[in-house]
């Protein structure tokens, strides 16, 4: 498949304005007009969002807790605020809070039954300078056991199913968030992203997920699976509830229109799990709509991610080692945790300096050799997974003549991204004849992230618009 080079000009202006006309719909910066027009109360919005969080509760899993108590006194100090004309950017707008991330007064478990009862202290800094900010938390999102898995199943607290289809998983870590939002309890959320907790849920649920480029928002206050890969992310029903969130977070989106000559590398698969026949015409034909606006270039990709996935692995089990044993002694970890997470600490115990460094140095000559990859586009395109959501108990995916882990399936595409730290966000693509979602992925440079969120909110209205009509 090759992409020429296709340069914008005014039709294609035209084209995009069109499409966002046509396709631009409800969401967070709608409630926010409706809020201060006063056609809807913060404690209506409230209520509603604490009652759909409670249906996909029952429905999906997707809540561990709500909390009415503190959403309600919440929205009451919104509306006061609106009475008065001293609203804040995010001003009664009810997001939902991983699992994994404090709140202070909120029960606050980690995914495990290690720490049922647990209420923090404090709020973690992403929650304090969200609710600072105005957004009113209803509840915690489910959450794989720590962080440390991809399907959000647990054996103690029941699976969480993807609302699309409930025999299936909605992916993970941050399977609630992504599942509430899909469901419709709330619009937006934040998860945390240490191989692609963010970005695969979104994708297999069909909903929008960013990763910010890392050290970007603060884990202060997040239980760590792998500090240096952890990654605080939103999710959104659409690019637009994202880029609302990020833009109150202080990332700064560009007003001007350089992204319409952007160079755009395209990656169909990553080696050596290949695109499921309905992934890859997904991705083919969301390349096809995109060519006709943007640059899109194929991009050699031989060697470049070698070693990488195998790299992630071993920092990952090394580094959630160190994070569990310091804070919990054995017996602690054999009564309280999952026998998944048990496992993986026992195969920790095995690993020694000499692989992690090794691990390290892979991720060094890793990032040199994305960064060389990049040097000529501006962004990176491929699939957020090369498949669509695995059945709920799966151990095993195979495509064609692949097979492998669930974990590797739908980690292979995204890890990379976490132990080089670029920024990368998970879109939905038309989903033609497969009934599940596919998603696109965009990746930037590090510190691109405005610009990132720019242009994936052109691509999102571009895709949306080629379901409806031909551009």
């Amino acid at each position: 498949m090759t992409h020429p080079d296709i340069h914008p000009d005014l039709h294609h202006r035209d084209l995009l304005q069109s499409a966002r006309a046509a396709t631009q719909p409800a969401g967070l910066r709608r409630s926010l007009d409706a809020l201060a027009t006063r056609q809807v109360s913060a404690t209506a919005l409230a209520e509603q969002a604490l009652h759909e969080a409670e249906a996909s509760k029952r429905a999906v899993n997707a809540f561990s807790t709500i909390d009415w108590d503190r959403a309600l006194k919440a929205a009451a100090e919104s509306d006061r605020r609106y009475a008065e004309n001293r609203q804040r950017p995010l001003e009664g707008l009810p997001i939902a809070i991983k699992d994994l991330i404090d709140t202070k007064g909120m029960e606050t478990r980690y995914g495990s039954a290690a720490y049922l009862g647990h209420l923090p202290a404090a709020d973690a800094d992403i929650v304090k300078a969200l609710t600072e900010r105005g957004a009113i938390v209803v509840g915690k999102t489910t959450t794989h056991e720590f962080a440390w898995g991809v399907t959000t199943a647990s054996a103690r607290f029941g699976d969480t199913l993807n609302p699309l289809d409930r025999t299936r998983i909605p992916g993970g870590s941050s399977g609630g968030a992504a599942a509430a939002i899909a469901y419709g309890a709330v619009m937006a959320g934040v998860g945390t992203d240490t191989g692609g907790s963010v970005r695969i849920p979104a994708a297999l649920c069909g909903v929008v997920g960013y990763k910010p480029t890392f050290d970007t928002f603060s884990t202060r206050g997040v239980f760590p699976l792998a500090p240096s890969c952890d990654h605080v992310g939103l999710l959104g029903a659409q690019v637009d509830d994202v880029l609302l969130l990020a833009d109150a977070l202080h990332i700064e989106v560009p007003e001007s229109d350089a992204w319409l000559s952007a160079r755009v590398g395209v990656i169909p698969e990553i080696a050596p799990v290949p695109a499921s026949p309905a992934v890859a015409a997904a991705f083919e034909r969301a390349i096809e709509r995109l060519g006709r606006v943007f640059a899109c270039v194929n991009v050699d990709t031989s060697g470049v991610f070698d070693g990488a996935f195998d790299a992630f692995a071993n920092i990952v089990l090394i580094e959630g080692g160190i994070e569990h044993f310091r804070r919990n002694d054995r017996d602690r970890i054999a009564t309280h945790y999952n026998p998944e997470t048990v496992d993986r600490l026992r195969r920790a115990e095995t690993m020694d300096l000499s692989g992690y460094a090794a691990a390290q140095q892979t991720r060094r000559q890793f990032t040199a050799r994305l960064r060389e990859a990049m040097s000529t586009v501006d962004y990176l395109v491929l699939p957020t997974c090369p498949c669509v959501a695995p059945y709920l108990g799966a151990a095993t995916v195979e495509i064609g003549a692949w097979s492998g882990t669930v974990r590797e399936a739908l980690m292979t595409y995204t890890a990379p991204f976490n132990i080089a730290g670029f920024p990368a966000i998970s879109i939905p693509l038309p989903s033609g004849d497969c009934s599940l979602p596919a998603a696109l992925q965009v990746v930037a440079k590090p510190g691109d992230d405005g610009a990132l969120l720019q242009i994936a909110q052109q691509m999102e209205l571009l895709l949306r618009a080629g379901t409806a009509h031909e551009i």
